[in-house]
């Protein structure tokens, strides 16, 4: 099949996409280990983006689930930055495992704050200070590697909540404390806040931004940026809940974006009629991925 040719056209990635300080932190991690010993395992997809994961695969890579970590002994294994619960350095423990532990400092610290606040509320209980726990929600998606791991610093009690209407049946009437997965829209958390307010009549109500700025700042720019274009190509891998985020923040600015998770998806049919074309993706797109679908796109113009 040809393509037309549009040799005036403009291809721009932004400069403000790609992996965020705690995914690229987690690849040097895993790049350095490599190039000690050019083995070590890592505990489900060091990012959400297939082709990265081929890549660091290639180098020697592993990528495990929980269940194989069960069994595995006497080895090395990287967490990545989503974070673990407890029962995952226990096994490592009880295994012999040595730990890579890449989990992002914003998720650390929020893991130390629920399990703080889980702890006191669990003291004041064994002290009679208190008749009931305070209910931990967390602002998340359900089964999320880093949800996961903060459900686990209060032994599975906490509740995961989406939206609104998952506060329906909860008894809200106690004590509430709502903290947020990183990775999660500000939008969202604030409309989840005003919905335990309005639900809640009696006993205290706490919250805490506990959302990424990194990941929370970039929004804006994203929308401008794919604003400024005729059309945008949005690359993120399909098990990136922020590149579904973001994508879609795209496509209400800009209606032409496109999402693609490597360079077979690209339609470049579909981008032969507009001036100028925008790449951008997710906080797990890695930037090399980003200048190969660039570089296809304008190899298309010039030699179409």
């Amino acid at each position: 099949m040809t393509h037309a040719s549009n040799r005036n056209q403009v291809v721009e990635i932004d400069e403000n996409s790609g992996f965020c300080f705690g995914v690229v932190t987690a690849i040097e991690k895993a790049e350095a280990e490599l190039g000690r010993s050019g083995e070590l395992h890592c505990l489900g997809d060091i990012v959400h983006n297939a082709s990265e994961v081929e890549r660091l695969r290639l180098r020697g890579l592993n990528t495990i689930t929980h269940s194989d970590l069960e069994n595995l002994h006497d080895a090395t294994v990287l967490l990545r930055a989503h974070g673990e619960p407890p029962s995952t350095y226990e096994t490592a423990r009880r295994n012999n495992i040595s730990i890579v532990d890449a989990t992002c400092p914003v998720v650390l610290q929020l893991q130390k704050r629920i399990k703080r606040a889980y702890d006191e509320g669990r003291l004041r209980m064994e002290s009679g200070q208190a008749s009931r726990m305070p209910l931990i929600l967390i602002y998340g998606k359900e089964g999320h590697a880093e949800v996961n791991g903060l459900v686990g610093q209060t032994d599975g009690t906490a509740i995961v909540v989406q939206s609104p209407e998952d506060l329906d049946g909860l008894d809200l009437d106690g004590d509430v404390l709502l903290y947020s997965q990183t990775t999660q829209s500000l939008d969202g958390f604030h409309r989840m806040i005003e919905a335990i307010r309005q639900r809640k009549k009696t006993g205290e109500f706490e919250y805490s931004d506990t959302i990424c700025r990194q990941v929370a700042n970039r929004l804006e720019g994203l929308r401008n940026f794919a604003a400024g274009h005729d059309a945008v190509v949005f690359v993120s891998g399909a098990k990136s809940s922020n590149g579904k985020v973001l994508f879609e923040e795209c496509r209400k600015v800009n209606p032409r974006t496109y999402l693609v998770s490597d360079v077979k998806d690209l339609d470049l049919d579909a981008l032969t009629d507009v001036a100028s074309i925008g790449i951008c993706g997710a906080t797990s797109t890695p930037r090399w991925l980003m200048t190969r679908i660039a570089d296809i796109i304008r190899d298309k113009k010039d030699n179409g």
